[in-house]
């Protein structure tokens, strides 16, 4: 399909705010993945339920739709989903369907009984639960991410925004950590038509096992993980020792950090190793998983105790690589946060200043009782010592040494 398709005209009202897919006021090729289709189906994932919806809301409040191009994207099809997920897991996913058919009364089914008797063996169930019409909401997922991908490839774009993007934990043949369909992988996949080399970069407070998973044994995309690990937390991967396998050994970095990780521990690891990353692999090309669930007081991450600050110099120092970059979502549990931490982000790559004060919109009450864009961390000590950050970094500079990892 042509890239055509993706700019056709589009006016879409999300509360009191119309997004029309028109150039944007700025000469400066960002694209941004929209669609009603697209939010109304991560509006459906329980844990995250209306997140999406307030995301964009709170960025059209602000006007920064107007600084970009809004493309809606296509539907991902089964051959798309074939490029990382087995036949029987994307078979799995209809039978899903046919045997919940019958219950069409709401969007979101908390009552698993239904799924088919094999279904735990593919992850859904538990914190995967049912969703009605599981196949359709993954090729829209999943769609998102391949159409950025699309963008980047065919040079229309310099970056490509997809906060609904970033479900990185769900591997080839089952759901896993509330991810149905792995589009970060299907999106590199389609990347690497075009770029020689792709540099994964995963901020999320959960390591990205899914995509590790998926390129661990390829010199051709680069993984790297700053996250959180400890015995019981998910999924349990992400070892500093874990660096790939065969001829993708070296070409996965992690940097599982304690908890209570403050904007400047997160930072400091990340100033003092994406150099060697850049300098050593050398990328065609970035995709930046900004999982928000690393921001002081998320409910499900817990552990660390960020604020947008640590995700906006890290993006930066991305941005200012001046290299073909797509930016997705992932985690993010305190949705108010997400969506400031997210609007944040998207005023950096539009070179926008916002206001402190959150403009009235639809989901305004929300962001009681201050009603500010500012996200403030929490009391939580931080449990990264300066010698065990020094022995992190050590660490991996060390491996890509021993490795080899010049190309």
């Amino acid at each position: 399909w042509r890239l055509i398709l993706f700019r056709r005209k589009l006016t879409v009202k999300i509360g009191n705010f119309e997004i029309e897919n028109q150039q944007s006021e700025m000469d400066n090729k960002i694209g941004y993945i929209f669609s009603p289709e697209l939010i109304q189906a991560c509006d459906k994932v329980a844990i995250v339920q209306k997140r999406a919806s307030m995301v964009h809301s709170l960025i059209a409040s602000y006007d920064l739709h107007k600084k970009m191009t809004c493309i809606s994207p296509k539907q991902a099809n089964q051959h798309d989903l074939r490029t990382f997920h087995s036949e029987s897991y994307i078979s799995h996913l209809k039978s899903a369907d046919d045997s919940t058919i019958a219950n069409a009364e709401s969007d979101l089914d908390s009552d698993d009984d239904d799924l088919p008797e094999d279904s735990a063996e593919y992850g859904l169930g538990f914190d995967c639960p049912k969703i009605k019409d599981l196949q359709s909401f993954v090729k829209i997922i999943a769609g998102g991410t391949i159409s950025a991908a699309k963008l980047l490839t065919s040079q229309t774009y310099d970056t490509v925004i997809n906060w609904c993007g970033g479900w990185h934990h769900a591997q080839r043949d089952e759901a896993s950590g509330f991810c149905y369909v792995n589009d970060v992988v299907l999106g590199i996949t389609e990347l690497k038509k075009k770029f020689e080399r792709v540099l994964y970069i995963d901020l999320d407070v959960h390591h990205g096992d899914g995509v590790e998973n998926a390129f661990s044994f390829t010199p051709t995309v680069l993984t790297y993980s700053v996250h959180h690990l400890s015995q019981g937390y998910f999924p349990g991967t992400g070892a500093i020792s874990s660096i790939g396998c065969g001829k993708g050994k070296g070409f996965c970095v992690n940097i599982p950090l304690k908890e209570g990780a403050s904007n400047g521990t997160f930072v400091s690891v990340f100033k003092r190793t994406m150099p060697r990353v850049i300098t050593n692999f050398r990328p065609s090309v970035v995709v930046i998983q900004c999982g928000a669930d690393g921001l002081a007081g998320d409910p499900l991450g817990a552990v660390f105790n960020l604020t947008d600050t640590a995700y906006k110099e890290c993006l930066q120092i991305v941005l200012e690589l001046k290299l073909p970059t797509m930016i997705l979502g992932g985690g993010g549990y305190n949705k108010a946060n997400t969506a400031r931490c997210w609007t944040n982000l998207t005023a950096l790559v539009t070179g926008q200043k916002l206001d402190v004060d959150i403009p009235e919109h639809d989901f305004f009450e929300e962001y009681g009782p201050d009603f500010q864009l500012r996200i403030e961390a929490g009391y939580r000590p931080d449990k990264n010592s300066k010698d065990y950050i020094d022995a992190l970094v050590l660490e991996v500079l060390e491996a890509f040494r021993m490795e080899g990892v010049v190309v």
